[in-house]
Formats: structure tokens, sequence, C-alpha cells
């Protein structure tokens, strides 16, 4: 009876929310993955790299290896979806050792028709907690002020925060940003965010499309709904393994464009934007489909990350950004 009465609450709910999720495995610990839902999860993600993967040539010579393995049975064995995507994942990093691309299992039937959400989840998490990214706007003293930004959500749900908390911060005389633990998120957020840092239009990173074979310019925004906190001021970044992708975008950037000084250790190593791709009912993939390029040096971070211009331990970055930005303030001639 009450194995029934859940039934119908479950029902009910899906019918009320509109979400579309297979009943039966709701009640499953697990969902065994068969031969055709590995040829077909392969077939399809071998087309989607051909389609969209940003190196055309390498998208080849993944296809050829994933082929080879498929043909040895080397997946013949793998029934657990969470194990099989793995595989799938490290087999292409073989080949491409691209920190972007994976295969994804989800144990609840992706929506038909309808490429899976590109949010990560620790962008979810900050926008459920309305942080929306900015973790904290501190003093550190009454000259030197602290930015934690862990994540660059959609413009539209950013703007109004950067507003506010570059208006809480115009009063400092130097400024530490911390993205030590970014997870990334929307370019256009990132160029909003160094708008408030430099006091002329300024481009910064390019991105070529492979699914356009265009390239658009990014450029700072000129109207800024907070306090413009200007090209002149000294501004620290905090950097490290956990900085991946969009946080990647902003330090290197901030860095080339010599408005910022890093501190810490060399950042994760994602340069190229995502996009995610259905590969059937349980799996979808992201597939890397354009590339940065800096006008400044031409190249960008994949596979190196950010070097920092001052290394140290991430747990003491901001100890040591502390100690030299207000140095830097005592050795400042008096206006």
């Amino acid at each position: 009876m009450k194995r029934n009465l859940l039934v119908l609450l479950v029902l009910l709910s899906l019918g009320l929310t509109g979400t579309v999720i297979a009943l039966p495995e709701l009640f499953q610990a697990g969902l065994p993955v068969d031969g055709a839902m590995r040829t077909q999860t392969i077939d399809t993600l071998v087309a989607r790299l051909d389609q969209h993967y940003v190196f055309p040539d390498k998208a080849r010579h993944i296809a050829t290896f994933l082929r080879e393995r498929q043909r040895d049975g080397q997946y013949d064995t793998l029934t657990d979806g969470e194990q099989f995507a793995a595989q799938l994942t490290a087999d292409m990093a073989s080949v491409a050792h691209d920190l972007h691309m994976k295969v994804k299992f989800s144990p609840t039937r992706l929506r038909p028709g309808r490429e899976p959400d590109g949010m990560t989840n620790a962008m979810s998490n900050a926008a459920r907690n309305h942080t929306y990214g900015v973790e904290k706007v501190d003093h550190l003293s009454p000259a030197i002020g602290y930015l934690r930004i862990s994540a660059f959500l959609p413009r539209s749900a950013v703007a109004g925060r950067y507003a506010s908390a570059l208006d809480a911060l115009s009063d400092t005389d130097a400024l530490i940003i911390d993205v030590r633990d970014n997870s990334g998120g929307a370019p256009e957020s990132v160029a909003l965010l160094i708008s408030y840092f430099v006091d002329r239009p300024t481009r910064l990173n390019d991105i070529w499309s492979r699914d356009t074979d265009r390239t658009t310019q990014a450029w700072t925004e000129g109207a800024l709904d907070g306090k413009r906190y200007g090209g002149r001021k000294p501004v620290v970044i905090l950097a490290g393994p956990g900085t991946a992708s969009a946080g990647e975008d902003f330090t290197y950037t901030m860095q080339a464009l010599k408005r910022a000084t890093v501190i810490g250790e060399r950042t994760w190593g994602g340069a190229h934007p995502i996009g995610m791709y259905r590969l059937g009912d349980h799996f979808y993939a992201a597939i890397p489909h354009s590339r940065s390029i800096s006008p400044i040096t031409h190249t960008n971070w994949e596979g190196t990350g950010v070097t920092p211009d001052v290394a140290a331990p991430s747990a003491d970055a901001l100890a040591v950004a502390q100690d030299m930005l207000q140095r830097r303030l005592d050795a400042a001639p008096s206006p």
C-alpha cells in the first residue's frame, strides 16, 4: 500500500513539474549498460566529435582509437554507466590530452531532442545559494580590498552583483581577487568583470568557432552599472590548480594586459569553450567547439595553465599578496 502511494505521489510530482524521467529508474540501484547502448554511445560520440571538435584532425584520431578498442572488445565487459563513461573519457584524453572533453553518464533519462545543461555543479550551487559566484567582498585593511569569485555565471545573473561588489571596494587603494577555486563559466561575464579594471575600450580574447568558422572579438564594456576601479590601482589575482576554464580566462587576460600580478600556483589548463551534446538516453559529452586566442600572446593556456608571476603555495597566496601590496602602498609617495 505504501509503495503504491509513493508511486502515485511521484507520478503527480512529475505531472506538475513536467520532468521527463523513466519511472522504473527511480527504484533501481543501477542502470545496466548493454551492448546496444554502448554501440549507440560510441557511434554518436564519434559523429559529434567529427561535427564539432575544435581540432578536426584530432577528432579523426580519437575516432580511430575508439573504433579499434571497440573492435578488440575492450568495452564489452563494462556494464556500469559511470565506468563506461570514465573509460571513454580516459581513451579520448590519451589521444587529445584535452581536459575539457568528457563523457558523462546520467542514471535518469535525458530529455529527447534536448542537449544537456552545460552549467557545472559548482555553478549550480552558487546560483542556488544566491551568491552567483560572488562569494566574498571584504576589506582586509582600510587600503586593501578582497573579492572572491567562485564561478562566472551568465552576465544577466552577475551584472548587478559585480556592480555592488565594485561599489563597495571603490574606496580601496589596492585589490586582491581570489579565483583559486573558480570552476569557470561564461566568457561574457569575464569580459564584464575585466571592464571594471581598464580606462578605455580594450580588446580581450578572440574566440574562433569550429561550427561557424568565424572569429569573434571580445571587448570590454563601456557603460557599467558600478563604479569603475580603473586601470591604475594595483590588482593581484590569486590562482592555482582549482582555477579552471573561465577562471583561467580572467587570470590569463588580466596578466597579458599587465593589469594584474598573479600569485599562487599553475592553473588547471583548459582554454576551449565547450558544448554539451546528448549521445543517447543516458550518456552525454562535453566537447570543445571553439578556441580562445589572445590578441597579445596569439595563443592561450590550453594544456599549460596560467603560470603565476609570483609562485607560492595556494594556501599561502593570500598572505603573500597582502604583504606585497602593503609594502607597495607603504613605499608609494604621498599624494
